[in-house]
């Protein structure tokens, strides 16, 4: 049985260099995904919603593969992150963001699905907060990514030089949410060997 992995069919997406900023074109996909606001760090939100999005995740793997005869590797978790102001981020003003999680999910997967998912993780673990994990489709286009190794805190001077010399030079600006893709565990990585995909939807100035 063949299995579908994100990160191969869509390669340049998920492999991008650690070097310089590129651009790729990034399709409609869809995804596991649940809401919420303030620092990572500390948020019980941000806590309840990885416990929810990874059963509801491994769920839909293990349905797929027994109802449907197709398997596919569950991704890597991503997350969109939005301030009213978005030097927020390159000043680490971390209890002012809002955020949404995700875990992409292969386009056969269905809202009938997700919610038959969601209804054995509440019945089987209690967890309740998977009630709020919801299928979203997410359309970015064009969008500017670049490889982050080292420690989440450390990304700042690297969004500093997107948003202003990157964007300057090539008559940029925003077009949608901050998207960061974690490529490593941090529970198993040092902070200095993360690896995370920065990457801005942009649209011309």
């Amino acid at each position: 049985m063949e299995k579908y992995d994100i990160k191969v069919a869509h390669r340049k997406l998920y492999s991008p260099s650690a070097k310089e900023f590129v651009i790729v074109e990034v399709p409609t996909l869809q995804y596991l995904a649940m809401d919420g606001h303030g620092d990572p760090n500390t948020s019980a939100e941000y806590a309840e919603a990885l416990e929810a999005l990874y059963p509801v995740a491994y769920t839909l793997k293990f349905e797929s593969k027994k109802v449907l005869g197709r398997d596919f590797v569950v991704g890597p978790l991503e997350g969109l992150w939005r301030a009213d102001d978005m030097t927020a981020f390159t000043r680490r003003e971390k209890d002012s963001w809002d955020w949404t999680m995700l875990i992409s999910q292969p386009e056969w997967i269905t809202s009938e699905m997700v919610a038959q998912a969601i209804a054995t993780v509440t019945s089987k673990k209690a967890i309740a907060a998977a009630e709020r994990v919801r299928l979203e489709t997410l359309s970015e286009g064009t969008s500017v990514q670049i490889l982050h190794i080292g420690s989440y805190d450390d990304e700042a001077p690297t969004l500093e030089r997107l948003h202003t010399d990157y964007f300057d030079a090539h008559g940029l600006t925003f077009n949608g949410d901050h998207h960061e893709i974690y490529l490593s565990d941090p529970r198993r990585t040092a902070p200095e060997k993360l690896k995370t995909i920065l990457r801005q939807p942009v649209r011309p100035r």
